[in-house]
C-alpha cells in the first residue's frame, strides 16, 4: 500500500510539473454559477498575479467573486457575463468546447489593477460532481498580439483611404471583419452588421454586378482591382477604387485586406469626357444618318418623277387613244379601265407620301372608333382579290381561336397595315403563287385581346442583308428582279410607324426564292361579349372544304352556337352524306360548300346536292373570291347565298339568320340595283370644284337621286335654309372652299333655327383624309366623313347608312354582292 501511495503522489507530482512546463495557465473547474476552481497549475496564478493562499483567501476558488467584488471595489459585471453568457451558449447546444478572447483584470503593483488579453479554450469533459458538469481551461496570454492589432488599427488610421477587412464566402457573401475609423466614419459603425444594415446591403447589390465580373479572383485568392460606386451614411455618391489583397483563410474562405481610395473627382472627370465622347460619336452617326436620308430622298424624288410620270403619262395617253376611238365603245371602255388603274396607282403614290411626311412631323394621330374586325378583314379580302385573281394566285385567309370581334381602334390604318403588306405579296409573288393569311387571337387581359396576324407568301423573298433595312424610309431592295416593280419604297415603313403607334410588333422573316413572311402582333380594345349561341339550338349542318384545318375550325364555331356539325373534306363525301342523312329521315338544316375543292367544286356539288333532294336544302357557299363575277352561275347551280371568308362568328350568326332561319326575300329586295337605289331623294351637293360637282352628280344622278349644288360654303347655308322642312335628305359638303369652309358651313346650319337643322345627315366630301381631319368634321357636328377620289360604292354604302336611319346599313347589303 505505500509503494501504491508513493506512485501516486509521483504520479501527481510528475502531472504537476508537466501542467507548469507548459507555460500556460491550465485549470479545472465545475460548471456551476461561480464557475468554482478545483484545481490549477502555478501558472494559473501567474497569470493573474495573485499567490494561491492569497486568492484562495479572498476569492473562495471562485471566479465569479473574482470578477465582482464589493469589498475590493472590484466589478468587471461585462467580463463575466461575457464568460458566463460563452459557457451557457456551449452547454445548451451539447458542444464539447469553446473558445473566447477577452480581457482579464491582473493584480500588480500591490492593490493596483490593470489588465491583460487572454485567448481562453475550454473543453467539457463527461465528468459530474454535485450534479455539475466540470470542464478544463487553457488561457494563453495574447496581450502582445492584441497590442500589435492596435498598432495595426493606428497605422489603418493614417492610411489615406479607408481600410477594411473581408471575409469572402463562394457564394459571395462579404463578412466586414474589421476596419479603420475611416471606413466606419464613411459607412457608419452598423456596418458590422453585414446584411442586416440597410446601407450596406444596399452598396452591396448595386455593386454586385461588378463583384460577379470578379468572382474568379475573389473566391480564388488573387489580387483585386475594380472601382465601385457607393454611398456614405449621409446619402452621397462617390466613387471608390478598391485594391485588396488576400491575408490568409477561414474555414477555407479568403480574408482579404481592402484600401478604398475615393476617386470620385476623377471618375465624374472621365465620365465627362466619356459623355462628351460619346455625344460626338452621336453627332457623327447622326450626320452620317442625315447624309445617307438626304441621299435616299434624292434617290427616292428621282425615282418618285419616273413613278408619277409613269401613270399620269398612261392617263393622258389613254385620253388621247379614247378620243381618236370615240365610234368604238370597247376600246373606249378599255381605255376608261387604264385609266382608272393608273389613277388608282398614283393616289396610292400621293397617300404614301402624305402618310410619310404626317408621321415624320409628329402629325399622325391615330382613332379610337368603334372597329369590327370582320368588316376590316372583308374590306381588305375584297380590295386585294381582284389584284390576286389577274395573276391567278391563290390567296386564302384562316381564323384560329377568334373569340372577339368588335374592338376601339383605328380601322383604316389597320386597314393599310395589311393591305400593304398584301400588296408587296402580291407584287413579288409570281403567276399561280400562294398568298395566305392567318388571324389568331392570343389571349384576352383585363379588357385587351391581343392578336397575331401572320401573312405568308411564296415569291421570290429577299436577300438577307436588306432585311434590316425593309421598314427604313425611301428604301428599295436593289435587285433586277424587283427594278421595275413600282412603289416609293414608303409602304413598310408607314407600316411599322403604324404598328408602333398601335403599340403593336412587326417581324418579317425570309429566303430569297422562296418567299416571305410577316407577322404583325397588335393589342386591341375589345368593345363586345362573345355571342349568345341559344338560337340556333338543334340545328344540323354539314360542312364541306379540302382544308381540313378549316373545317375543324367552323366546326368548333357552330358547336359554340349550340349546333350540331359534321364535316368532310370533298364534295364526293358530302354528296355521301346527304344520301345517307336522306335515308335515316335525318337530313341537315343546311350545308356549308367551299367553292374551290379539288374533285367536285362548290358549284358541281350543289348541282348534285338539288338532284338528290330539291332546292329545300340551303346550300351556302364560303370563298375568299370575288363573288359577283360567278353569282349567275351560282344561283343556276342551286346555290342559296354566299358567306365571304374570312368566317367570323358573326358572319355565321348572320349567314344563319338570312339563309337557314327565314328572312331572305326582305335582305333581296334591299339589295337591289344601285341604279334605282336613291330614286325619290334629294341631295345638297356643296362644293367649289365644277369638276368635282360635276363627277358626284353624275354618279349620284346615276343611282337615281336628284342633286342641288352650291358653290361654297355660304351659298350652301342660305340654299338649305331657303328649302322647304326635310326638301333634302341628305347634305354632301366639301371641306376646303371660299367664303366659309365645311366646317363653318356645318356649324351655320346646325344653328339655324328650323326643322331639320340639327338632323340632316351632313357628310364631308373631301381630299382630307387623315384621322385628324375625320375628328374635325365629327366635331363640326358633321355625320360622316368620304374621302375624295370617291367612287360608286363608296358613295352608296356611306350614304345608305343615313338614308335607312341605321349606322349598320351597310351589312344588310345581300352578302353575294360584291362590296
Amino acid at each position: 500500500m505505500e509503494l501504491l501511495n508513493e506512485a501516486l503522489k509521483r504520479t501527481g507530482y510528475e502531472y504537476d510539473t508537466l501542467m507548469n512546463l507548459l507555460q500556460v495557465s491550465v485549470s479545472k473547474h465545475i460548471l456551476d454559477e461561480y464557475y468554482t476552481l478545483v484545481w490549477c497549475n502555478d501558472y494559473y496564478y501567474e497569470l493573474i498575479g495573485y499567490a494561491r493562499e492569497e486568492y484562495e483567501a479572498l476569492f473562495h476558488n471562485r471566479p465569479a467573486h473574482y470578477y465582482v467584488n464589493d469589498d475590493l471595489d472590484i466589478h468587471d459585471e461585462k467580463l463575466w457575463l461575457q464568460l458566463s453568457a460563452k459557457v451557457m451558449e456551449t452547454l445548451e447546444s451539447g458542444e464539447k468546447s469553446y473558445s473566447l478572447v477577452t480581457r482579464m483584470r491582473r493584480k500588480h503593483n500591490g492593490n493596483h489593477h490593470d489588465y491583460i488579453w487572454v485567448r481562453l479554450n475550454a473543453y467539457l469533459t463527461d465528468e459530474y460532481v454535485d450534479g455539475y458538469q466540470v470542464s478544463y481551461s487553457v488561457m494563453t496570454d495574447i496581450t502582445d498580439v492584441m497590442d500589435m492589432r492596435l498598432e495595426q488599427s493606428v497605422t489603418y488610421d493614417n492610411l489615406p483611404g479607408f481600410v477594411s477587412k473581408f471575409r469572402v464566402s463562394r457564394n459571395l457573401d462579404f463578412k466586414l471583419l474589421e476596419a479603420n475609423d475611416r471606413f466606419f466614419s464613411f459607412f457608419g459603425k452598423d456596418s458590422m452588421d453585414g446584411m442586416d444594415n440597410a446601407l450596406y446591403r444596399e452598396n452591396m447589390e448595386r455593386n454586385m454586378q461588378v463583384f460577379l465580373e470578379h468572382k474568379s479572383a475573389i473566391t480564388n485568392g488573387n489580387p483585386i482591382h475594380f472601382t465601385v460606386q457607393m454611398k456614405d451614411q449621409s446619402g452621397n455618391d462617390a466613387w471608390l477604387q478598391i485594391n485588396a489583397s488576400c491575408i490568409g483563410y477561414q474555414e477555407g474562405d479568403p480574408v482579404y485586406l481592402a484600401i478604398y481610395i475615393d476617386i470620385t473627382n476623377e471618375t465624374e472627370l472621365r465620365q465627362m469626357q466619356q459623355k462628351l465622347e460619346a455625344q460626338a460619336e452621336q453627332m457623327r452617326s447622326a450626320l452620317k444618318a442625315a447624309e445617307e436620308a438626304n441621299r435616299a430622298k434624292s434617290d427616292f424624288l428621282s425615282r418618285m418623277s419616273h413613278d408619277i410620270r409613269t401613270p399620269l403619262n398612261a392617263v393622258l395617253g389613254m385620253k388621247d387613244i379614247a378620243d381618236a376611238h370615240l365610234d368604238d365603245p370597247a376600246k373606249v371602255k378599255d381605255c376608261l379601265r387604264k385609266i382608272g388603274l393608273s389613277g388608282q396607282h398614283l393616289l396610292g403614290l400621293i397617300n404614301d407620301v402624305l402618310d410619310m411626311s404626317k408621321i415624320e412631323s409628329g402629325e399622325m394621330v391615330l382613332r379610337e372608333d368603334s372597329m369590327s374586325l370582320p368588316e376590316v378583314l372583308e374590306n381588305v379580302v375584297a380590295i386585294m382579290q381582284p389584284q390576286f385573281s389577274e395573276k391567278a394566285q391563290h390567296f386564302s385567309i384562316r381564323l384560329r381561336s377568334v373569340v372577339h370581334e368588335q374592338f376601339s381602334s383605328d380601322a383604316l390604318r389597320m386597314r393599310q397595315i395589311f393591305i400593304n403588306i398584301l400588296s408587296n405579296a402580291y407584287k413579288f409573288t409570281p403567276v399561280n403563287g400562294t398568298v395566305s393569311m392567318e388571324v389568331c387571337e392570343k389571349e384576352a387581359v383585363e379588357g385587351t385581346a391581343r392578336f397575331s396576324f401572320t401573312i405568308t407568301d411564296t415569291g421570290i423573298g429577299m436577300k438577307p442583308e436588306y432585311l434590316s433595312h425593309i421598314f427604313t424610309a425611301f428604301s428599295r431592295e436593289k435587285d433586277s428582279r424587283v427594278d421595275k416593280t413600282e412603289g416609293t419604297g414608303l409602304g413598310m415603313a408607314i407600316t411599322q410607324k403604324f404598328v408602333d403607334m398601335m403599340d403593336g410588333t412587326i417581324e418579317v422573316s425570309s429566303e430569297l426564292g422562296k418567299g416571305t413572311c410577316f407577322k404583325v402582333e397588335l393589342p386591341l380594345k375589345i368593345e363586345e361579349s362573345p355571342f349568345v349561341k341559344g338560337e340556333f339550338s338543334g340545328l344540323r349542318i354539314l360542312v364541306t372544304d379540302d382544308d381540313a384545318a378549316m373545317c375543324e375550325y367552323m366546326a368548333e364555331m357552330l358547336g359554340q352556337l349550340g349546333i350540331h356539325t359534321d364535316w368532310v373534306d370533298s364534295g364526293v363525301q358530302t354528296v355521301e352524306r346527304i344520301k345517307t342523312a336522306k335515308q335515316n329521315g335525318e337530313m341537315y338544316d343546311a350545308v356549308l360548300l367551299d367553292w374551290k375543292m379539288p374533285d367536285l367544286d362548290g358549284f358541281e356539288t350543289t348541282r348534285r346536292i338539288r338532284e338528290l333532294c330539291g332546292n329545300r336544302l340551303p346550300v351556302l357557299i364560303i370563298s375568299a373570291y370575288d363573288w359577283s363575277d360567278v353569282e349567275k352561275d351560282a344561283k343556276k347551280a342551286g346555290v342559296t347565298g354566299f358567306l365571304q371568308k374570312p368566317i367570323f362568328v358573326s358572319t355565321l350568326i348572320h349567314g344563319l339568320q338570312r339563309y337557314v332561319l327565314g328572312g331572305q326575300e326582305a335582305r333581296e329586295a334591299q339589295g337591289a340595283d344601285t341604279r334605282a337605289g336613291f330614286a325619290g331623294r334629294r341631295f345638297l351637293l356643296i362644293e367649289d370644284n365644277t369638276f368635282n360637282q360635276e363627277i358626284a352628280r353624275e354618279l349620284l344622278s346615276d343611282m337615281g337621286a336628284v342633286v342641288d349644288t352650291a358653290g361654297d360654303g355660304a351659298e350652301g347655308v342660305e340654299k338649305f335654309g331657303q328649302s322647304p322642312d326635310g326638301f333634302y335628305d341628305v347634305i354632301l359638303m366639301d371641306v376646303q372652299m371660299p367664303v366659309m369652309n365645311g366646317y363653318e358651313a356645318t356649324k351655320a346650319i346646325r344653328a339655324l333655327d328650323r326643322d331639320g337643322a340639327k338632323t340632316v345627315p351632313i357628310l364631308a366630301m373631301t381630299a382630307d383624309a387623315f384621322a385628324e381631319d375625320i375628328q374635325a368634321a365629327k366635331d363640326a357636328g358633321m355625320n360622316g366623313h368620304m374621302a375624295k377620289p370617291l367612287d360608286k360604292s363608296i358613295l352608296w354604302r356611306e350614304i345608305g347608312k343615313y338614308l335607312n336611319n341605321d349606322p349598320s346599313a351597310e351589312r344588310r347589303t345581300p352578302e353575294w354582292k360584291s362590296t
